[in-house]
């Protein structure tokens, strides 16, 4: 019977345990999926630090090669890194990673060449479609393949009447290249001298950071830049308040000018200020966002998901450029980049944007930016930020449960009679008044329901909160 693969492939990646849910039997096959579907003549691809991240993009390489496609490892590697080379030599990529999910997952965030994304309805389900007939003990894969494969492989696949080239894997490091570009997008030669803590999480920004900060007026207090797949200091997940906790405590130990924290394969960047407090993401987006107008003549168009503070919209709009809102995820993110022509994007997840990175999100170029902008000016980065804080938000609160849909039925049920909020389908449910808004949407890789609340004061922030969660919670 042919697998199942609902539970791993999402909305635009693919995600699960390991052993459990796939293994390297099936990486095999999804790389010569990818390789179909793709069409390509030669693919890139790179891992994170995850025990089991080199055996699965191995496997992956030989399913790929035995179709006829050339592959580029490049080994450990961010995944902005992954892109970066996806971008750079013009190549379909695949980053195996789970992030900043715990150290028995694993997963693939796939690319087609200049890191354009692969999601539902753009490749990923029927990369999914078949690795499953693949693996019908009935099927055969053969038959499958040919209509979409490269050119140079006329014959069926290894194993029926005439084998295709073997595609050859070939190694390469792009480390240094990937910083080079990066520096070359912000200039920080002028700034004054800063002391910067950066908790890596035992992540790929234990990697990279090293590199891109090399040579920059800086300091650079380290924190768990050992690579070690297993997380044994906290969760790579800086979007936990609890895993920032360290990161603050050193910032006031050492007196320094701010810190950041990398999440587990180094795409997004938290940012916590001078006195040790978290920087909010929107804050981050409309600060970069107002860098990247002022790039660009003060023009351009900037998106931001639906869950990124009302102060986002309202500082691009101040600096003469156009907002537009999107749904939350990246592969959704860079189809409304590229059919937009945005300059910059941002998601209150901390996943940032860039049009000079071919689209692709990349938390280290934002944290480049805001180095940028603070060693520029003389003041503390409470202050610099603080124009852009006009609001009291809840943060992101997940609430784990056994009927999403419900619970958002429920919420629907509740506010849609009422005559002073509107509600917006876009991405789950947002619920809007004059004065507040709340989203409530689905996790695409966790039996979650994620909360985002947003009020002009603390106080009502606090009870559309708490109104909100007693429904989700039930």
């Amino acid at each position: 019977m042919a697998a199942d693969l609902s539970q791993i492939v999402k909305a635009y990646d693919v995600r699960g345990l390991v052993p459990d849910q796939w293994d390297e039997s099936l990486a095999e096959l999804f790389g010569a999926a990818f390789a179909q579907v793709t069409g390509a003549r030669a693919i890139v691809v790179g891992h994170d630090m995850r025990p089991s991240s080199p055996g699965l993009t191995d496997a992956f390489s030989r399913g790929a090669a035995a179709r006829g496609v050339d592959v580029t490892h490049i080994g450990l590697c961010s995944t902005d890194q992954l892109y970066y080379a996806s971008g750079a030599l013009n190549l379909p990529g695949a980053m195996f990673t789970a992030s900043h999910n715990p150290a028995r997952y694993n997963g693939i965030k796939l690319c087609r060449a200049g890191a354009a994304p692969v999601g539902q309805g753009t490749g990923l389900t029927e990369i999914r479609e078949l690795v499953e007939r693949w693996t019908d003990a009935d099927a055969d894969p053969g038959a499958d393949f040919g209509a979409q494969r490269p050119a140079r492989d006329a014959a069926p696949r290894p194993g029926t009447a005439a084998d295709p080239p073997q595609g050859t894997i070939t190694r390469a490091d792009t480390l240094n290249d990937y910083a080079a570009h990066l520096r070359a997008l912000v200039d920080l030669t002028g700034i004054r001298p800063l002391t910067v803590v950066v908790d890596a999480g035992n992540g790929m920004g234990g990697h990279t950071v090293p590199t891109v900060f090399e040579g920059l007026p800086l300091t650079l207090v380290p924190l768990y830049f050992e690579l070690d797949g297993t997380f044994p200091n906290h969760e790579a997940n800086p979007l936990d308040p609890a895993n920032l906790v360290d990161l603050q405590k050193r910032v006031r130990e050492v007196g320094a000018d701010l810190g950041l924290a990398f999440d587990g394969d180094a795409d997004r960047c938290f940012v916590v200020d001078e006195r040790g407090e978290p920087v909010s993401p929107s804050a981050i987006t409309a600060l970069v966002a107002i860098r990247e107008l002022a790039r660009n003549g003060g023009m351009g168009t900037v998106i931001h998901n639906l869950i990124t503070s009302w102060s986002v919209p309202e500082a691009v709009k101040e600096n003469g450029g156009t907002p537009v809102r999107t749904r939350v995820g990246h592969s959704f993110i860079k189809a409304e980049m590229a059919h937009s022509g945005a300059i910059f994007g941002g998601e209150h997840s901390a996943h940032y944007y860039f049009k000079d990175f071919w689209n692709a999100d990349t938390g280290m170029l934002a944290a480049l930016h805001v180095l940028a902008a603070l060693g520029g000016q003389a003041g503390p980065l409470s202050s610099l930020v603080a124009e852009y804080d006009r609001y009291s938000g809840s943060g992101e609160i997940n609430s784990t449960v056994t009927d999403q849909a419900g619970r958002i039925a429920a919420i629907k049920a509740a506010y849609g009679p009422r005559e002073d909020v509107t509600l917006d389908e876009l991405d789950g449910l947002t619920v809007s008044s004059a004065d507040w808004w709340f989203n409530v949407r689905p996790s695409n890789t966790e039996p979650l329901l994620r909360l985002n609340a947003e009020a002009r004061d603390e106080q009502t922030m606090t009870r559309i909160r708490d109104e909100a969660l007693r429904i989700i919670r039930a």
